[in-house]
C-alpha cells in the first residue's frame, strides 16, 4: 500500500484495472478511495434509472478577470451544482405540467479540481440523469433550452458574472456522452466499461492540490 505524499489518508493505486473495470493506466497512479467513490456514484444511478444519460463536461476560470473571493475555493463548485440542481427540478415540474407521467431525474455526479500549469484551477465533470427524463445534450449555439445551456447559466450564476461571459468556459469534450443501461440487451454493447475507462480520469493523483480548505474531488451524495 502506497500512501499519497502530500495527503498521507489517500491511498495510489498504480493497476490497470479496479475492481474489474479499466481505467486509464498512463494517466496513473491514481487515488483509491477516489476510484472507489466514482464507481459508486454510477452504481447509486443504476440502482435508481434502468438507463442513464451520463456525460464529462470541464468547467474553467476566466483570465483577467477579478473574481468573487469564493471562486479560490470549492464553494464556487458547490454552488455551480446547487443552481444546475434547481434548474433539472425546475425543468422536471414544468414537464409534469404538460405530462404527469413525465420521469423525474435525480443529478448525481462526480466532480475533480485540478490545477494547471498556470496555476489556475479548473473542473472535470462527470454528470448523471435519468435517460428516461434527458436523452440528450443539446446543440452548443442552440437557442433553446438545454442540457448545455443550463450549465452555461449555472456557472454564470457561480461565477456572478453574466452568462454571455462564461459561454466559453463551459467545454464539452469529444465524444462526451454515455448511455448506459442497467441490464445491457443481447448484441448490444455495455457501455459502463467505457464510461468508467473514460472518467477514471478525474481520479489521477497528480495536478490535484491539498490544503488552504481545497478538496481535489468530490460527489454526489445517495
Amino acid at each position: 500500500m502506497i500512501r499519497h505524499p502530500d495527503n498521507p489518508n489517500l491511498r495510489l493505486h498504480y493497476d490497470n484495472s479496479f475492481e474489474g473495470l479499466s481505467v486509464m493506466v498512463d494517466k496513473g497512479p491514481f487515488i483509491e478511495q477516489y476510484l472507489s467513490r466514482l464507481k459508486r456514484t454510477i452504481e447509486l444511478a443504476l440502482d435508481e434509472y434502468p438507463r442513464l444519460l451520463a456525460f464529462r463536461a470541464d468547467l474553467r476560470l476566466p483570465a483577467g478577470v477579478d473574481l468573487p473571493v469564493h471562486t479560490d475555493s470549492n464553494v464556487v463548485i458547490s454552488r455551480f451544482l446547487d443552481s444546475f440542481k434547481a434548474k433539472i427540478k425546475h425543468n422536471r415540474l414544468r414537464a409534469r405540467e404538460c405530462n404527469k407521467y413525465a420521469h423525474d431525474s435525480k443529478v448525481r455526479y462526480v466532480w475533480a479540481r485540478e490545477v494547471g500549469q498556470r496555476e489556475r484551477p479548473h473542473y472535470h465533470l462527470l454528470i448523471l440523469l435519468n435517460l428516461d427524463a434527458f436523452y440528450t445534450l443539446g446543440k452548443l449555439d442552440s437557442t433553446a433550452d438545454n442540457m448545455i445551456s443550463r450549465m452555461q447559466e449555472a456557472w454564470a450564476s457561480a461565477l456572478g458574472m453574466r452568462v454571455e461571459l462564461v459561454k466559453g468556459l463551459v467545454h464539452i469534450p469529444a465524444n462526451a456522452v454515455y448511455r448506459v443501461d442497467r441490464k445491457v440487451k443481447a448484441g448490444k454493447p455495455d457501455r459502463l466499461p467505457e464510461l468508467f475507462y473514460r472518467t477514471s480520469y478525474l481520479c489521477k493523483a497528480v495536478t490535484k492540490s491539498y490544503g488552504r480548505g481545497h478538496w481535489g474531488f468530490g460527489t454526489s451524495r445517495g
